[in-house]
């Protein structure tokens, strides 16, 4: 597996990441929709070159406290610290730059663009240097190489979803937020993408991942929140949730 180079360079704010910071942090974080509050006050921390996973039933506010990161849906209360700097005020593209990806549910890939196309599109804010990114990633997915001139609809859905994550890394992001990557995928595949999670932990990416398959998400992760109605419940190392009697009961139907 080659190496996978991330971005050293300082973001749009002119500030160089803190080399002793967490990867990401996030404090107090409240966020909702309308009158409905979903998040209430999310504490956790994403160490460097570390998995972290977030599993919990559907309607905790998973996805929403991805969406809250990434700046989609707007925090009403708390921090967001990208490798020691603040990007809670950020729109969602600056925090793009300053280092922050995320891999939407569903995949999302524009289907009747080519495979090239879609990761161009990804590489937007890295300008002429998008071009060099391309052949790291078709390095790291070479199923992409073979069909790059394809449009992208005509992918197997387990494809269409490295695709979705190789455009995100497209950005050379500091961070990625993974959002439910096997959802809809036969069982075969799910091993093939997740898979590439584990790759890229073990390239150092730092990744915060949310997955309805709690077993094989707290078997990768190093680290583990559950959360139940948007409050973090348990917390600990992937290995020991996996344990857990309340987790393997209420997420594993042990």
């Amino acid at each position: 597996m080659p190496a996978m180079q991330t971005s050293r360079l300082a973001d749009d704010t002119g500030q160089a990441p803190d080399p002793h910071a967490m990867a990401l942090s996030v404090r107090g974080l409240k966020a909702g929709y309308g009158r409905i509050q979903v998040l209430h006050g999310i504490d956790l921390d994403l160490p460097r070159g570390q998995l972290v996973a977030l599993v919990g039933a559907n309607g905790a506010g998973k996805t929403t406290l991805l969406r809250t990161l990434s700046g989609l849906v707007p925090a009403r209360e708390g921090s967001v610290i990208l490798m020691g700097r603040d990007i809670s005020r950020h729109a969602p593209d600056r925090r793009v730059r300053a280092g922050l990806a995320q891999v939407l549910e569903g995949r999302q890939v524009f289907g009747p663009l080519s495979v090239e196309d879609n990761l161009l599109l990804g590489g937007y804010v890295r300008g002429r240097a998008a071009s060099e990114r391309i052949e790291e990633m078709y390095a790291l997915f070479p199923v992409l190489k073979q069909k790059r001139m394809l449009p992208a609809g005509t992918l197997s859905g387990g494809q269409q979803q490295m695709l979705a994550i190789a455009r995100a890394l497209m950005s050379r992001p500091r961070v990625l937020l993974l959002d439910e990557p096997s959802m809809g995928l036969a069982p075969l595949l799910v091993s093939e993408v997740l898979g590439v999670v584990e790759r890229l932990r073990d390239l150092d990416m730092p990744i915060l991942l949310v997955e309805q398959n709690a077993r094989a998400a707290l078997a990768l992760a190093d680290h583990a929140y559950v959360l139940e109605v948007g409050r973090i419940t348990v917390s600990g190392t992937g290995q020991d949730l996996l344990h857990d009697a309340r987790v393997m009961q209420a997420y594993l139907g042990l």
